[in-house]
């Protein structure tokens, strides 16, 4: 496989997780350097693992996951963003923390699912999987890291409406569309 198509994957791959990025930098308050930099890490080593976890698993089991990861993308997004939507109109001042390792985790998992469809079908393609994993994650990471910083920088222009209402709406419509992507 070219470096040119290993980019023009690890690009697509890497859009949902920016997405949730910048919803992050939106409705998360006083980010530090260190929160942007786990998001990022996070998002790209899941990102990195996947692949190789479905490059592992390969053609036995592809049917079986070919037929959920699009359901498991949309439950997790969706349980994000109807707990940020439901903290919200609880009113209290605890909302959903993006940088929760808990939240983090079911991010993470939630917008990497693709990726182990990805490594299924590196498995079939029979290539090395190192250099495509390694692309993927280092751009992951870059473009999350981007996401959350551009986010907290649109974070001004929302600031006397709930946001953390958008930002649950938004996961649910990364979910949707996901969901809707493999149901085509």
């Amino acid at each position: 496989m070219d470096i040119v198509s290993i980019l023009f994957i690890a690009f697509s791959l890497a859009m949902d997780a920016f997405s949730v990025s910048v919803t992050s930098g939106i409705t998360a308050r006083n980010i530090k350097l260190y929160q942007v930099l786990k998001m990022g890490f996070s998002f790209g080593s899941f990102q990195t693992f996947m692949p190789i976890l479905g490059w592992l698993i390969g053609s036995s089991l592809r049917v079986y996951i070919s037929t959920i990861d699009h359901w498991i993308a949309f439950g997790l997004l969706s349980f994000v963003g109807l707990r940020m939507i439901y903290e919200s109109i609880k009113g209290e001042h605890q909302v959903v923390n993006p940088f929760d390792n808990k939240t983090l985790i079911l991010l993470s998992i939630s917008t990497s699912i693709d990726a182990l469809a990805v490594g299924v079908s590196f498995s079939f393609l029979d290539i090395s999987i190192l250099l495509p994993v390694l692309i993927i994650g280092v751009i992951t990471f870059i473009l999350s890291s981007i996401g959350i910083l551009m986010g907290n920088g649109l974070r001004h222009f929302f600031e006397n409406t709930k946001i953390e209402i958008l930002g649950g709406l938004i996961l649910i419509g990364i979910g949707i569309k996901i969901l809707l992507e493999h149901l085509k």
